[in-house]
């Protein structure tokens, strides 16, 4: 396991996740398919190219459900009981085929349950749209395109 259990969480933390994605095609096909989103404007190029986009966008939801694969290794693999919430989630910038994403968690909240026995942690994630290198540094900007709160019920390390 390498998530973290309830005490290695710290209010303020900051973790950035190591692993990134490029969003293929078929990846959002398949999600759009999966969840019977037939939205033409994630599947039908025709469509598309007359918004305000030109070209198809990946499908939110998608988007989000990244964020927190991303996430999982650093934070909850094997030490989680439950995913309890999903709150504010935003979505300020789109995303497109070819994109790669890469995610961000900061701990902003974390309190026992009523027994003592688990807690509960709160999570605010981050997706950002890694864009290519600017400058000679070989450091890129990054886009902002999906944010949330993830509160999850956590298991102690007494619990292991």
């Amino acid at each position: 396991m390498s998530g973290l259990y309830y005490e290695e969480f710290e209010v303020g933390q900051t973790i950035e996740h190591e692993k990134r994605r490029t969003v293929s095609e078929s990846d959002n096909q398949q999600f759009c398919d999966m969840t019977m989103n037939q939205q033409p404007l994630h599947l039908d190029a025709d469509f598309a190219a007359d918004t305000q986009f030109g070209e198809r966008l990946v499908n939110g939801l998608y988007t989000m459900s990244l964020a927190v694969g991303l996430s999982i290794p650093d934070t909850t693999d094997g030490t989680i009981v439950a995913n309890l919430s999903y709150d504010e989630v935003e979505h300020p910038n789109p995303v497109f085929h070819g994109d790669t994403i890469r995610a961000q968690s900061t701990v902003t909240d974390k309190r026992e349950t009523s027994d003592g026995e688990r807690g509960v942690v709160t999570m605010h994630v981050e997706a950002f749209k890694v864009n290519a290198d600017d400058g000679e540094d070989g450091s890129g900007d990054e886009t902002l395109v999906c944010e949330f709160d993830r509160t999850v019920l956590s298991l102690k390390k007494d619990e292991q």
